[in-house]
Formats: C-alpha cells, sequence, structure tokens
C-alpha cells in the first residue's frame, strides 16, 4: 500500500518540452455569438424591409383617400341628380296647372270668381305657391326678351325704351326655371322724337350759355 505525501498534489502528465499554460484547457467558443458582419446584414435587411412596409402603408392609404374622395364626389351627384329629377318633376306639374290659373285669373278679371269656384281657385293657387311657382309679368317694365314674349307691337311718345304697355298672359318661373315668359303688348319710342328732344335741350343749353361781356 503506498502512502501520499502530504501537501502534494497530481498534477497531469505534462509532455516534455511543453509549459505549464499548455496543459490548461482551451475556453470552447460561444455558441450563438454571429461575427460583426452579420450584424450589420441583418440591420441593413430589417431596415430595407420597414422601407417597404411604409411604402405600402403610404400606397394603401392615398388609395384609401383616393376612394373616399370618390365616394363623396359620388355622394354629391346623386344627391344634385335627386334634387334636378325632383325639380323637373315639379316643374312639369305646374306646367300643366298653368292652363288652371290663367282662367282662374281671366274669371278674377270679370268679377266670375265668386261662392265655391272662388274658394277653390284661391285654394289652388295658393298650393302653387308653396311649391315654388311665381308669377311675374307687370305693365311699365322694360321689356326683356329673356323673359318677356311680345305679342304686338306699337309706338308711344311717352316712353324711352322699348316697355310692356299690356300683360296679355302673365308670366311664370320656378326658382331659376322659367316656365312660361310673359305674354306682352309693347311700345317703343316713337321715331323721330328722341332726336326732336335732344336738340330742343341743345338749342335750351345755347340759349342759356353765357352771355359776351
Amino acid at each position: 500500500m503506498t502512502e501520499e505525501t502530504p501537501g502534494f498534489d497530481e498534477k497531469p502528465d505534462v509532455p516534455s518540452g511543453a509549459t505549464p499554460d499548455d496543459a490548461e484547457p482551451t475556453a470552447a467558443p460561444q455558441e450563438g455569438a454571429a461575427p460583426a458582419g452579420d450584424a450589420s446584414a441583418q440591420i441593413a435587411g430589417l431596415t430595407a424591409q420597414l422601407d417597404q412596409v411604409r411604402k405600402a402603408l403610404e400606397e394603401r392609404t392615398a388609395d384609401l383617400q383616393r376612394l373616399q374622395a370618390e365616394f363623396q364626389n359620388y355622394r354629391r351627384r346623386v344627391e344634385r341628380d335627386r334634387i334636378t329629377v325632383k325639380e323637373i318633376a315639379i316643374a312639369n306639374l305646374l306646367t300643366e296647372l298653368l292652363p288652371v290659373l290663367d282662367d282662374i285669373g281671366r274669371a278674377r278679371e270679370h268679377g266670375e270668381l265668386v261662392g265655391g269656384f272662388k274658394g277653390v281657385g284661391e285654394s289652388l293657387e295658393s298650393v302653387a305657391a308653396k311649391m315654388g311657382l311665381q308669377q311675374f309679368g307687370k305693365e311699365g317694365e322694360p321689356f326683356d326678351p329673356t323673359i318677356h314674349e311680345a305679342l304686338m307691337h306699337s309706338y308711344a311718345p311717352d316712353v324711352t325704351e322699348t316697355t310692356c304697355v299690356a300683360i296679355l298672359q302673365p308670366g311664370y318661373r320656378f326658382g331659376e326655371r322659367t316656365i312660361r315668359p310673359a305674354r306682352v303688348a309693347v311700345a317703343e319710342p316713337q321715331p323721330g322724337a328722341q332726336t326732336a328732344k335732344d336738340e330742343s335741350e341743345a338749342g335750351d343749353d345755347k340759349d342759356n350759355g353765357p352771355e359776351e361781356g
């Protein structure tokens, strides 16, 4: 039985010619550690992917905004068309009522709008007015070919421009739409009357001029 010498530890055998450092085991490289070049490449790849996602998001946002604008335009167009169709329908209805309103007006002028007929006529006129029907055309107003239709023509010395001297049939409008022009008799200034008036005024100015001393 061999006795161990106290105070001495056993050491592994070291080959001859080797230093004590060679006897220590070399630490193994850590698993999962990537070189610096690989980390930079991963960051660049992630940055590129992020740029692609941002670009795609911007494109989808632009598409959504464009669709929203198109929908708003479509809704406004539908609403405008709906109002136009409604106005056309009301205008057509009022146009059909014009002969009846003319009869009521003639009956009023001849004093025949009495009794129950008077109540019916006034109710019809009130309903037409509520729907937006407006009557126009008055004696003495200047003739406007866009809203007046001249059925009679004459000359008058007391007018300075073409004037409506009689309303043969009133005109009607609905909003900005003229349903029927006012049918009128017009009078123009007497030929030569304006020239004579201008010459008379010129003579008066000459007579009233300053006298020479």
